[in-house]
């Protein structure tokens, strides 16, 4: 097996985890609130990795830890806004509204590498907006603060994405993968104390989440993430995350018992579509 499909394998299996979180996460905080989940999250992923990569840590040089404090500034931010605002949406429609992702992430290479779109991206944004609108139009569910949260979170983590890709090539993954938890904890931690209740209700089924929550969405995925997104092409990998949305809606109409309408599958399947012809314009508008 080469490389770079090692590489993709891993990234898919990261998208299958990851589509798992919103319904895990939306259940969850009726026991934590937001930002308190995060921190214990996060800091419970920092404990367990640090056996794993000390001798690694102790080596930390200046550049690797700002550009560390960087992504995990960015990580924080993506992970608050979309956390909070699964506190006023479905878990399926911040599914899909966080997996336009990849459509911010071409006008981030724009903006910091100069990279222009091609005329497959601004299709593909075009495709984004009319699904969004089906995805929440007023037949269904409208567009409330949360659904703008999500939609702020997935430009965040648009942009984080562009800076992981320089950066993981630059520094050690052990490193940047435990700042970024680290600084997320930190920064959700001040974030609590300053802005919430810290509301926790450690129930049987809030500890089993915070379990999955804190192992396979948060330490696997982020350092797989950090370690292979490097190994293939950004058009490859964010095809690959395009198909979050798919998985999350399925497990929040399976484990969620979400209902989802005509519209929103029509809505959904449109945003799926313009993120899949918006990072294969390469290979469609040549």
């Amino acid at each position: 097996m080469n490389p770079r499909t090692k590489a993709e394998l891993f990234l898919l299996a990261c998208t299958l985890i990851w589509g798992g979180t919103f319904v895990t996460v939306k259940s969850s905080l009726t026991d934590v609130s937001p930002l308190t989940l995060i921190a214990l999250r996060f800091g419970i992923a920092a404990a367990l990795f640090i056996p794993f990569c000390l001798s690694t840590l102790l080596k930390i040089d200046k550049p690797a830890a700002l550009k560390g404090w960087m992504l995990g500034l960015l990580l924080f931010a993506s992970f608050a806004t979309q956390t909070i605002g699964l506190e006023y949406t479905s878990a399926s429609k911040s599914g899909f509204i966080t997996g336009m992702l990849v459509v911010f992430t071409p006008i981030f290479q724009l903006l910091i590498e100069r990279r222009p779109p091609k005329l497959g991206n601004v299709i593909g944004v075009i495709l984004v907006t009319l699904g969004l609108y089906w995805l929440t139009a007023p037949q269904g569910a409208e567009f409330n603060h949360g659904d703008g949260l999500t939609l702020l979170g997935a430009g965040i983590s648009g942009l984080y994405i562009v800076y992981l890709d320089l950066f993981s090539k630059e520094h050690d993954v052990a490193q940047l993968t435990f700042m970024q938890m680290g600084v997320t904890v930190i920064l959700a931690a001040c974030g609590a104390a300053l802005f919430e209740r810290r509301q926790v209700i450690f129930s049987g089924h809030f500890l089993l989440a915070l379990a999955y929550l804190s192992i396979l969405p948060t330490l696997l995925t982020l350092n797989l993430q950090t370690r292979y997104q490097k190994q293939t092409t950004p058009t490859r990998a964010a095809i690959i995350f395009s198909v979050e949305p798919l998985f999350s809606a399925v497990f929040a109409h399976v484990f969620g018992n979400e209902i989802i309408g005509s519209l929103s599958w029509l809505g959904g399947g449109m945003i799926v579509a313009g993120l899949i012809v918006s990072e294969l314009s390469d290979v469609i508008f040549p």
